[in-house]
């Protein structure tokens, strides 16, 4: 009966402890899952609004019903550290040229990490956006892809779907106290190249043909109806195909979602991209760009999709051509 015991202890020992070393069911959480597993994880709240990190999150209730439908994002979970998006991106010279919002160094990264609380801990880091926007998102898959480059493992990081205003939907509870401001002790490990591609890798993609380029910029910067400030010249880089920002999450009421690899493989097959081939994925500062490539590496799997962490921004300040009406 003690060797039986002893045993069922010692499963269950191991069970625990697999549940709490990394036991994330996928690159996206529910926040069901999320709220049956707040204690084995680290939560990292994204946003670039800080002000509603503390705010009340706002709610129009039917009076006939009594249904309440969110109307405004507030409130954050219980136990999250707060990092800033603003400043998750470092400007660099390039050729004498400077570009901002790029990629940044191990040691500037380290110290933003750092400054906004995160620890090296055996904890699986789950990432949570606002989910109010697709930009929100976006940010969410910005915040995994620097952690994957600086040498995260994948099964440790996941994104809460549809973030902050999912879990509200969910019924489930915020806080609004101040975040946390004791310095952490992450440090940025290898870089993983085989996940990001340079302004010299995206011209020899270009000139022969080996990589299928996606902008996930909206369609009128695309087609360059319209050019952002930042870009010096519009359009898009040639042969690129359009996996425009309103086709990369869903609305679910007030939350903006992921959707699943087969509902991907139908959007692909509207815009002509192929979901296996080697591709990069662009926009403007490697934000909305970084959605795409966690759609396309991530959720269905292409172990040869990377990021243009430079993009439009350091591809036409640096005098590169683009195609589309100028």
């Amino acid at each position: 009966m003690k060797v039986i015991n002893l045993i069922g202890a010692v499963i269950l020992g191991t069970a625990a402890q697999m549940a709490s070393a990394g036991g994330l069911p996928g690159p996206l959480v529910t926040p069901q899952w999320l709220h049956e597993h707040m204690h084995e994880v680290t939560i990292v709240d994204i946003r670039d609004d800080m002000k509603t990190f503390t705010a009340e999150p706002k709610f129009e209730v039917d009076k006939k019903t009594g249904k309440r439908d969110l109307v405004q994002t507030g409130g954050h979970l219980a136990g999250a550290i707060s990092v800033d998006f603003g400043k998750i991106r470092e400007e660099r010279t390039v050729d004498g040229v400077k570009i901002k919002a790029q990629l940044p160094t191990a040691a500037f990264f380290t110290k933003a990490m750092d400054d906004a609380g995160l620890n090296k801990t055996d904890k699986p880091i789950v990432i949570v956006p606002t989910g109010e926007s697709v930009d929100s998102m976006d940010m969410a898959t910005r915040l995994y892809f620097q952690l994957r480059y600086f040498g995260e493992p994948r099964d440790k990081l996941a994104i809460l779907n549809g973030g902050v205003n999912a879990w509200l939907q969910a019924g489930l509870p915020v806080v609004t106290d101040k975040a946390a401001t004791t310095p952490g002790n992450w440090t940025a490990g290898p870089e993983d190249k085989s996940i990001l591609a340079s302004m010299q890798q995206v011209k020899e993609g270009l000139q022969k043909g080996s990589d299928q380029f996606v902008d996930a910029r909206p369609t009128a910067q695309f087609l360059g109806i319209v050019k952002k400030p930042i870009n010096k010249t519009a359009g898009h880089l040639p042969g690129a195909r359009s996996f425009p920002t309103d086709a990369i999450v869903k609305p679910v009421g007030a939350a903006h979602e992921f959707m699943t690899a087969d509902d991907y493989k139908k959007i692909y097959a509207e815009f002509n991209i192929q979901p296996n081939a080697p591709t990069v994925t662009y926009c403007n500062t490697g934000h909305l760009a970084s959605g795409a490539w966690f759609v396309t590496h991530e959720i269905l799997g292409n172990p040869n999709a990377r990021l243009y962490a430079g993009s439009m921004i350091e591809w036409t300040n640096l005098g590169n051509p683009t195609v589309g009406l100028q």
